[in-house]
């Protein structure tokens, strides 16, 4: 390496003079600009310090901050499977017609999908800061919407409850790159996954808090539901508009977030500030109050269509998109195919459906408990334990191999484990949820997070994501057309070995994607950081302005 004392050497491959500074070399020719060079090198000297960070307070208060939004998008979206079956003992004698249940619990799978694609990409153009609350208001807005929703001349009250649930998923939707892309950019390499599976894992605390609320406001409101079933649509309306409370004590916290310091270099071109904003981070101080502004000196590559292309079209990176975007529809097949189960679990612990309306939806209630707790919180948590030890990619592989075995299994001798065995079944149902969480459930989350570029990160996990709701949508709607071809249920075992088919496809795709373990998002991105911060083209420069620069480098060591 040179020394700033050499004040000028040959280059090997050019007779001009060459100025060196730290890693870098410079002709003496008007394309210099030591404002860009030093920008340069003080962003990936800022990076590094945020990525070998020692754990502390402030990361926690960004997990909390994405995780109680996300426990709130679990809550909302499946609080629905409870919900529908009270809006059938209210309004349908307990027969609600397929078409309003698959479009009940369809429509808000919709509205994430759209979510997910719109949001990840306005996160990129707009900001994270800007759209982390944004996406909130709408969840608050559209769930006091759905509890307040009724019966009128115009509009039923299902199809009221469908319009609010689309709205409501836009908003769920925009959580997911939000949440990933804010919690990979403020965490340090070594407990990334941990924080972002700690973030994700709060979508099982969101699903039980669910079952919790039902059955707690059914206990509130058993006699008056034994005078008068009509007294289940108080039930359902609390459950619902309990979504409200989490969301709004996360908003505040989300509205006051600050921008993350990789958006604020790598978008805003803001190198200065965003240095600032790491060194305020780290000390556990607010930084005073400032606008800053883009350098319209220096250049870094920019979110275009054009780019968009160009950097997607080379195969190692193309490569990622197709590999987190399929394991994640796969996958997503199988997570919501597999809850056609649930029913059978529920008979077998011996929480079946009553003739007893309050003890019918007692039981669903307590049921979804238990299922949720014997494998899907653990599964999650085994992830936060151990994702930043085994790896993303080992976990996501084993979790693709495990569940093409027993999907496998469950598959070719279903009718013989139901009648022989149903310990052995729930135990083999219990296992699949375990490595559903404990597997490719979490790491889809994570993955995208972390392997694309910051102009790009939110958009890529966007993707990633609407992909796997679309799996979702294939699954709830094309296969509940299935199970019950030659009777009911008659083609669960077919179904299962479909499964196990997706399972398996999901094992290749998971090759296609690099692992991420104890590297930086930099480093993942595919991109040269040395040089990444260039000297704007004449035709595109204006008036330099770095201010108090020397202070800034001064500090940063």
């Amino acid at each position: 390496m040179h020394t700033n004392n050499e004040a000028a050497a040959v280059h090997p491959f050019s007779p001009k003079k060459c100025h060196y500074d730290d890693d870098f070399y410079y002709d003496d020719d008007d394309d210099y600009d030591i404002d860009a060079v030093n920008l340069d090198t003080l962003r990936r000297t800022k990076l590094s310090e945020i990525d070998n960070a020692e754990f502390q307070w402030f990361h926690i208060r960004a997990c909390v901050v994405s995780g109680v939004g996300f426990f709130t998008d679990a809550y909302d979206l499946f609080v629905i499977n409870l919900v529908s079956t009270m809006l059938s003992f209210v309004y349908f004698d307990n027969n609600i017609p397929t078409s309003i249940d698959t479009g009940l619990k369809m429509s808000a799978a919709l509205g994430t999908l759209i979510g997910q694609l719109v949001f990840g990409w306005c996160a990129d153009h707009y900001g994270r800061k800007k759209m982390y609350g944004l996406e909130l208001s709408l969840m608050v807005v559209a769930t006091i919407g759905s509890a307040l929703s009724a019966n009128s001349y115009a509009v039923s009250l299902w199809g009221a409850l469908m319009f609010w649930r689309v709205i409501l998923g836009i908003g769920i939707g925009g959580d997911y790159p939000l949440s990933a892309v804010i919690t990979s950019e403020f965490a340090t390499k070594k407990k990334r996954g941990a924080m972002m599976a700690a973030v994700f894992s709060m979508q099982g605390f969101g699903i039980l808090t669910a079952a919790v609320i039902s059955v707690v406001t059914l206990a509130l409101y058993k006699d008056l539901i034994y005078q008068d079933q009509r007294y289940v649509d108080h039930v359902w309306r609390i459950v619902v508009g309990f979504g409200v409370v989490p969301g709004v004590v996360a908003l505040y916290f989300r509205l006051t977030i600050p921008e993350t310091p990789r958006y604020t270099m790598d978008v805003l071109k803001d190198i200065e500030k965003g240095s600032r904003d790491i060194d305020g981070v780290l000390s556990n101080r607010k930084n005073e109050r400032d606008k800053g502004a883009p350098n319209s000196s220096i250049e870094i590559p920019r979110a275009t269509f054009k780019d968009f292309i160009q950097y997607f079209s080379q195969w190692h990176n193309g490569k990622v998109l197709l590999g987190t975007s399929v394991s994640w529809l796969v996958l997503d097949v199988a997570f919501y195919g597999i809850g056609l189960n649930n029913a059978i679990i529920l008979e077998a612990i011996g929480f079946a459906s009553s003739t007893d309306i309050y003890i019918s939806l007692w039981n669903m209630s307590v049921g979804n408990i238990i299922i949720t707790m014997l494998g899907t919180v653990p599964g999650y948590w085994f992830t936060v334990f151990l994702v930043d030890k085994w790896g993303r990619i080992k976990i996501q592989l084993m979790g693709f191999i495990v569940l093409t075995i027993l999907f496998l299994i469950l598959g070719i001798a279903y009718d013989q484990i139901l009648r022989l065995s149903m310990p052995l079944f729930i135990t083999i149902f219990t296992l699949c949820q375990l490595f559903q969480n404990f597997g490719p459930n979490a790491t889809t989350f994570i993955i995208p997070g972390e392997v694309f570029p910051t102009r790009y990160r939110s958009t890529g996990h966007g993707i990633s994501a609407a992909s796997g709701k679309l799996g979702a949508i294939v699954a709830q709607i094309g296969f509940i057309n299935l199970k019950d071809i030659g009777g009911r249920n008659m083609f669960m075992n077919r179904l299962i070995l479909i499964f196990a088919v997706f399972m398996f496809i999901g094992i290749w795709t998971t090759l296609l994607i690099p692992e991420t373990m104890n590297l930086s998002l930099e480093e993942l991105s595919n991109e040269d950081q040395i040089g990444f911060v260039k000297k704007a083209k004449k035709e595109d420069k204006t008036t330099i302005s770095v201010h108090n620069f020397s202070e800034v480098i001064t500090s940063s060591g």
